[in-house]
Parts: C-alpha cells; sequence; structure tokens
C-alpha cells in the first residue's frame, strides 16, 4: 500500500516517535552476549546480533511471522528521529529487546518494542574528520556487556552496554591525514575488528584487531604491501606508500577455518593509474587474514590496476551451496566491476565468474580467474565510455542469500561513466587533499538506466528473477527472511517488500527520503518487526 509523507508523520507521532533532544541515563536490561551467541546467531533469530545478522553476513533471518500472505497488513508501529541530519546509513543490532544504534556517532540505546531512549552515549569527533562521501557511521558491534563504535575520527571505542558510559578509547589513525572509520566494527572471539577508510587522500589502508577489555591494538594488516612483503612489487616506485585500499564495509568470519575476510577499496589515485603501474595489490580485492595473527592466507584481486573507481566495498558472503555435483564452502561476491564471483572461502579458489550487469571492460576470465581486459577500455584525454559506471553495478549496499531459496540477492544498478584522464603529468599527493584524478562525467544517454534486485543462482550465475525499480539507482541494502520475503528500498522513497521465490510485490510504503541502509528484522514479545533507517530517521513496522 503507499503512504504520503504526511500520513506516515501522522503515525509516527502516534506512534510514540521519540527525539534525541537529551541525553537519557537509564540502564539497558540486557543480558550478557558471549561471542558463542554471536556464532550461534541462526539459533536466536529474535536477536539481530552483528550488522549483517551473523558472521556470514548472509542477512537473512529465520524469522517467518511476516508472511508473502500478510505483510498487507504492515504498519507503522514507531519512528525514532535523530539528532543529526546527516545522511544515515545504519543497521542497528537488537539484544534481548533493545536496540542499539548510531546516529552520526552518538550511540543510542532504545526499547526494541516502543522506540523509547533508554541511554544515549554523545560523541564529538575530532574536527578535523572528514571524508568523501558523507560523515555517517554505519553500525555497532557487541561483545560481553560493551558496544564498540569506530567513529569518524578513527577512534575505536567500548560502552557498557546498559549504562552507556564510555570503557576504553583507542586512537587508530590520524584524521589530520583524512584517515576516518565509516563501518561497523567485526567481533571475533576476543577482538574487535575495524579497518580505516579515506581512499581518496593518499592514505594507506589497514584492518586492524583491538583486545575488547583493554582497546590495546593486537594485529594490524596493511592492504598496501611495503617494501620486502608480498606484492609491494605491483606498485612502481613509491606509489605503495599513498595507494589507498581503504576498508569501507564490514568483514565476515568463518569458524571453522578462522579466517575472516575484508573487501578493499580502490587504488590512488583513482582514474589515473599511470604513476601506480602494476596490479597494486591489494586493492579492489578480498583479503582472508588468519583471525587471531591478521597474516594473509589468501587474496582474489577483482579488478587488477582498478582505474574505474570499483572499490571491492561489497560484503563477502559466506554460503554452503550445491556447486557442480558436491556441496562447496564458498564466497558469494557481487563486485562493483559489475561480475559475480563465487570464491572457494578455504583456499581463494576462482569457481565462477559472470556479469550481473552490462559490462565491456573484459571479456571472461583466464584458467586462473584474472580477468581478461578488452583492448581501449581505460581513461584518455578524450574520454572512454565504460559499463558499469562509476558507481558500479552495485555499490557498498548489502546483499542477502537466502539458505531457502538457494538464491543470492543483489541491488543492481545497469549505468554508464565516460572516464578522463587529466593529461601527460598524473596528479601529485598532498597531505590531506583530495588525491584521485578526473570524475567521470555521465555515460550514454541513451541506455536504458535502471536499478533492480536481482535474484542470481550461485551455482550457474544465472538471473532468476529481477524486480525493477521506480528510482534510476539504489543504495538500498537486501533482508531475506524465513517466510521467504525480500525487504529492500530505492532512491524515490520507497520501501517494499517482495516474494523472494519469484520478485513478485507484495507490500510498499514510501518513506519520503532515498532508502541508503540495510533493513533488518527482530522480534520482541512474540511480534516480529522489521526496522529501515532513512534520512535522519529509524522507522519500525509491523503487523496490524
Amino acid at each position: 500500500m503507499k503512504i504520503t509523507v504526511f500520513l506516515l508523520l501522522s503515525l509516527a507521532a502516534l506512534a510514540r516517535a521519540q527525539f534525541a533532544d537529551a541525553p537519557v541515563n537509564r540502564e539497558a536490561s540486557v543480558s550478557n552476549v558471549p561471542f558463542e551467541r554471536i556464532l550461534g546467531a541462526d539459533k536466536e533469530p529474535q536477536n539481530w546480533l552483528t550488522y549483517s545478522g551473523s558472521t556470514f553476513s548472509q542477512r537473512h533471518s529465520a524469522l517467518n511471522q511476516i508472511t508473502p500472505a500478510n505483510a498487507k497488513d504492515l504498519v507503522l508501529k514507531w519512528v525514532f528521529q535523530a539528532r543529526s541530519l546527516e545522511k544515515h546509513e545504519v543497521t542497528p543490532l537488537v539484544v534481548d529487546g533493545v536496540m542499539y544504534t548510531v546516529q552520526f556517532n552518538d550511540v543510542v540505546a532504545l526499547d526494541a518494542a516502543t522506540g523509547k531512549t533508554i541511554w544515549t552515549y554523545l560523541y564529538k569527533p575530532d574536527p578535523d574528520a572528514h571524508n568523501c562521501c558523507g560523515q555517517e557511521t554505519r553500525g555497532l558491534a557487541i561483545l560481553g556487556d560493551k558496544i564498540f563504535l569506530a567513529a569518524l575520527d578513527t577512534n575505536v571505542i567500548a560502552i557498557n552496554a546498559k549504562t552507556g558510559k564510555e570503557i576504553w578509547k583507542t586512537q587508530v589513525a590520524d584524521p589530520k591525514q583524512r584517515y576516518s572509520m565509516t563501518h561497523a566494527p567485526l567481533v571475533i572471539k576476543d577482538k574487535v575488528l575495524a579497518g580505516v577508510s579515506g581512499g581518496e587522500y593518499g592514505i594507506r589502508g589497514f584492518v586492524a584487531a583491538f583486545d575488547s577489555n583493554t582497546g590495546k591494538e593486537v594485529w594490524r594488516f596493511y592492504t598496501i604491501p611495503g617494501p620486502g612483503e608480498p606484492g609491494n612489487e605491483t606498485w612502481s616506485g613509491a606509489s605503495w606508500m599513498h595507494g589507498g585500499g581503504p576498508i569501507w564495509a564490514t568483514g565476515s568470519y568463518d569458524p571453522e577455518s578462522n579466517l575472516t575476510f575484508w573487501g578493499t577499496g580502490n587504488a590512488g589515485p583513482d582514474w589515473d593509474g599511470a604513476s601506480r603501474k602494476g596490479d597494486n595489490l591489494y586493492t579492489s580485492s578480498v583479503v582472508a587474514l588468519d583471525a587471531d595473527t591478521g597474516k594473509l592466507k589468501w587474496h582474489y584481486q577483482f579488478s587488477p590496476h582498478n582505474e574505474f573507481d570499483w572499490d571491492a566495498t561489497q560484503i563477502p558472503v559466506l554460503a554452503d551451496i550445491p556447486f557442480k555435483g558436491r556441496t562447496r564452502k564458498v564466497m558469494l561476491f557481487a563486485n562493483r566491476n559489475g561480475m559475480f564471483y563465487v570464491l572457494d572461502r578455504a583456499n581463494g579458489d576462482f569457481l565462477l565468474g559472470k556479469p550481473f550487469v552490462k559490462v565491456n571492460w573484459a571479456s571472461g576470465f583466464d584458467e586462473k580467474g584474472r580477468p581478461i581486459r578488452v583492448p581501449g577500455i581505460e581513461p584518455t584525454k578524450d574520454g572512454t565510455l565504460v559499463y558499469p559506471g562509476n558507481q558500479g553495478g552495485t555499490n557498498w549496499y548489502s546483499p542477502s542469500f537466502s539458505p531457502r531459496t538457494g538464491l543470492f540477492y543483489v541491488p543492481t544498478w545497469e549505468n554508464s561513466s565516460t572516464t578522463y584522464v587529466k593529461g601527460e603529468q598524473p596528479p601529485e599527493f598532498h597531505s590531506s587533499a583530495n588525491f584521485t584524478g578526473l570524475f567521470p562525467k555521465a555515460g550514454a544517454t541513451s541506455d536504458d538506466v535502471y536499478s533492480a534486485i536481482r535474484a542470481i543462482d550461485p551455482e550457474t550465475g544465472e538471473k532468476k528473477w529481477e524486480y525493477r525499480l521506480s528510482a534510476p539507482n539504489t543504495e538500498a541494502g537486501v533482508l531475506t527472511t524465513g517466510s521467504d520475503l525480500l525487504f529492500s528500498g530505492g532512491r524515490d522513497g520507497a520501501f517494499y517488500a517482495l516474494d523472494a521465490r519469484d520478485g513478485k510485490l507484495v507490500w510498499e510504503t514510501n518513506l519520503g527520503r532515498s532508502v541508503s541502509a540495510g533493513p533488518m528484522t527482530y522480534m520482541v514479545g512474540g511480534k516480529q518487526y522489521v526496522s529501515i533507517q532513512v534520512g535522519s530517521a529509524l522507522f519500525t513496522f509491523g503487523l496490524r
């Protein structure tokens, strides 16, 4: 059903929308969350214990009270309005009836049934903190009785989950050099993992692990290898020093292999690779790290020598699927470069690569899984038309894998860009200044540019169905549930539910502003809820 913005605001008032006008100091009634609970998140679907729902990052919940048959009865239950007017891209956590969310860099605990504020932790980042694409922080992590925030100014902070009081704070990098943090941390055993962004400013990216009790750094893995380290030879001269490789999105974890997987961002300078000849490892890649030591076990580079801003900002999705006659432990990855991949998650072997949107930069893959580049598709002075465009066939927004349907669901965008180089001299690095090149321009105006949710069969890479959105591009994540529902949204403000089996629309509303986050679901008091962050407000729906 369609709901106007005016009606939504009226309903929000009736539903006791909560406004964080001042800090609230009550205690949350929440039980301890040891790592064993996080590993067994599928056994307590009433909660949402990690940014992606589980360490496998499938964004799938077994909850099934809301179904394709009764989704038409969904109504707004409550709204939480943030104090900051920044665009929010948060997926909250829910633990035993308490929701934890973040508004800019302020952490808030809410009653998950009513939206009533329990406590607020106020944090003002260093004024030098800045990143290219909005001043947001996308989520939190929990372990034991602590909530963890990776703040914009690269402070990793532990907060008491019951009281909202700060426990420890660790400075990770220098925001004056344009290092920042924007993603939700990932908890593994007794460690908190987080990485830095800032690839447009010539940073050297890394992922680091911190002791959850003290905040002390335990290990650090640089996504740009230094002299003497494997992969440094893929950078010409000293270009590695400002090579980029930021971490934009939360990683995943496989307890069986004890590997944690992280997608890495673009090389610097972007859109002009003349000064950084070579493949530029480990940018635009996925890296598999030993969770205890941070040592690199394997990597796969999606876009060698990337000059099109195709960050591997997507979250690695882990699954056990039938593949060519047997069950394989795989990683599913729909990349910004327009290719869908299936990799063996134990060793990184390339199993499948196939376009999921229009692609003109590669004609296929060699026997080792390296893309075969099409000659002439590179930035030029006159401009080169490339598919997909600068924003990619998808971007940071989370996909979903449903063990029930066996399908992988990804928000997609059919688009192109014209990419240029400025001249003979590549961009020069200057500390804290933009280090990119010429921003691409619009692509082919005659194209059918549109966004869609696509369901892909991971065994073949074939599209099973598509739900086309009215907005030309998209930036909302995907959630699937145990009743074969799929929730997502669009830039036109649409928030909707599809039947995950065939893509048929079963419910829709409009929330006014661009839907820019991943939906999540939980249960309190025997009732299932679905929450989505839109603009600076968090909307929560339930059955009538």
